[in-house]
């Protein structure tokens, strides 16, 4: 009977052994922690809640602004920070030059779109096709455009009978990486909009890149990309329209404007557009530059291919490439398998988080940011064992597989008399009903992710790196782990640990543990004085 009760115990906490080894595993990661970009906070918070569940690795972080993170970096109160844009020498608020005292290095981590995420309605009804230009979208937030009803987006939209409604443009309060790349793309296309624009508040001209928008007339200001977003979602934010990754748009239900690229169509950020863009991004290749690695967009910008979206760009990581302040080499193991994971695993994700996955040549070079931080396991850093969706074992760096098979725009998304009324973003599956004077048809890429022949010339291809995971060995800071589908389909936020099931079940299991100790004398003693008895 005893045997027959441990062996019970035995086959309830067989489960739990993995969990017990993952625990014991826990203590050989020290915690890390970061702050900065909102723009790819989406991403990070579902990669350090997989590694919290698959590896018991602690990595805290705290969306406060790329502007914010610099600095937190350089004050070394943080053990990594994210940003869009490196340090600036020159502040556009005119404080100190931002020089950290150790050494650092740039690390990309993932790609995306700035999105235009907006509320605007038709009788009633959402509009979820709406188009704009990119003129049209510098006129907007810079205040020379202030109505829907504006002859130039109307020229933007002729399937929309624009609603004679102001325009609310929301930007943010705080510093942010998601600023500067917009600031950054209105000073190189349209600069005169944006030099009348900063006269007309005060800032000196010629006016570049700032992580500060200006307040201006009815500007709503809010803080980080749940700000601006979370504004625009509202009841009260109909008429609105902000500037945020794409990630939060997917994440709020609501809808974002096709851009106007240089061959003439209205493209949609999807990991598949993005990936195609960024094939003209050129990357600072000068190793011993303190901005390697960083990126120059001008040829995104004016890309020629149709499949472009125009404001694509990337993240970065912050990473030390020297211990001191808070950063231990312990903490270096931690930060260099975690950045690992995300450069390989991770990107899986990347396409429907809202993102887009990384392509090789950037991956190679964050392998080489790895093997410069302090007490960081380079060992397994291999670029064949790399399950990033963009690239396949033997590929060429110079190969993306994402925007080898990304589909060619709708002839509906071609600039002129037509606009495809597919629903784009968060309000994909809700159309559009032509109310204007042009035609319909459906675009490229709608039905989420799956390119559906529509009214043009979409070829169908299907949005690769979503991958769902599979259960596979991964080398983790030299240790062999079995993940069971670490990819998850959704963007959330961070669940509180407090008491959960595995809890419930390793009480269960202790229980049983203890009964299986404490029952067989018991019982025995029981059964030898009932025998006693009956001689």
């Amino acid at each position: 009977m005893a045997l027959a009760a441990a062996a019970a115990v035995l086959a309830l906490a067989a489960p739990l052994a993995p969990q017990a080894a993952e625990t014991a595993q826990a203590a050989s990661w020290a915690p890390i922690s970061g702050t900065g970009s909102t723009w790819s906070q989406n991403a990070l918070d579902q990669w350090r809640r997989n590694v919290a569940t698959n590896y018991s690795m602690t990595v805290n972080y705290s969306g406060t602004g790329s502007s914010a993170g610099r600095r937190d970096f350089i004050a070394r109160t943080v053990d990594f920070a994210v940003s869009e844009i490196p340090f600036q020498s020159k502040p556009e608020d005119g404080s100190a030059p931002e020089v950290p005292s150790t050494g650092f290095a740039y690390m990309p981590i993932v790609a995306g779109g700035t999105s235009f995420m907006y509320n605007l309605k038709i009788g009633g009804k959402r509009v979820t096709n709406l188009r704009l230009s990119g003129e049209t979208i510098s006129k907007i937030f810079t205040g020379a455009i202030t109505n829907w009803k504006d002859p130039q987006i109307q020229k933007d939209n002729p399937g929309l009978a624009m609603p004679d409604k102001p325009i609310v443009p929301v930007v943010r309060s705080d510093g942010s990486g998601s600023t500067a790349q917009f600031t950054l793309w209105m000073s190189k296309q349209y600069s005169s909009l944006w030099n009348a624009f900063c006269g007309k508040v005060g800032r000196p001209v010629p006016c570049g890149l700032t992580s500060q928008f200006p307040s201006y007339g009815n500007f709503k200001l809010q803080s980080g990309s749940l700000g601006v977003a979370g504004y625009v979602s509202q009841s009260y934010g109909e008429g609105a329209i902000t500037y945020v990754e794409y990630s939060y748009a997917l994440k709020s239900g609501f809808p974002v404007a096709k851009v106007l690229n240089s061959a003439g169509y209205y493209i949609e950020p999807t990991a598949s557009s993005v990936a195609v863009a960024l094939m003209k991004a050129a990357i600072n290749n000068n190793s011993s530059s303190p901005d390697y690695l960083t990126q120059i967009l001008d040829g995104v910008y004016n890309s020629a291919d149709p499949r472009t979206y125009p404001l694509s760009s990337y993240s970065y990581m912050i990473v030390p490439t020297q211990a001191g302040g808070i950063f231990t080499a312990a903490k270096g193991k931690t930060l260099g398998t975690f950045t690992h994971y995300m450069l390989c695993e991770g990107q899986q994700q990347a396409a429907t988080l809202g993102y887009s996955p990384l392509p090789m040549n950037l991956v190679l070079a964050g392998f080489e940011q790895i093997k410069r931080i302090p007490g960081a396991d380079a060992s397994n850093v291999d670029v064949n064992t790399c399950r990033n969706p963009t690239f396949k074992p033997g590929d060429s760096p110079s190969n993306n597989q994402l925007a080898a098979s990304a589909p060619q725009p709708a002839a509906c998304d071609k600039q002129g008399p037509n606009q495809c009324t597919t629903g784009t973003a968060g309000a994909k599956g809700t159309d559009t009903a032509v109310t204007g004077s042009g035609s319909g048809g459906a675009a490229a890429e709608a039905g989420g992710g799956s390119g559906g022949a529509g009214a043009g010339t979409g070829t169908g291809a299907t949005d690769t790196g979503t991958g769902t995971g599979s259960v596979t060995d991964v080398s983790l800071g030299g240790v062999q782990v079995n993940i069971a589908n670490p990819a998850r389909a959704t963007p959330f936020a961070l669940a509180d640990d407090g008491w959960g099931g595995q809890q419930t079940v390793m009480l269960i299991a202790g229980a049983l543990l203890v009964l299986a100790i404490v029952l067989p004398p018991l019982v025995f003693g029981r059964l030898r004085r009932s025998h006693g008895s009956g001689d």
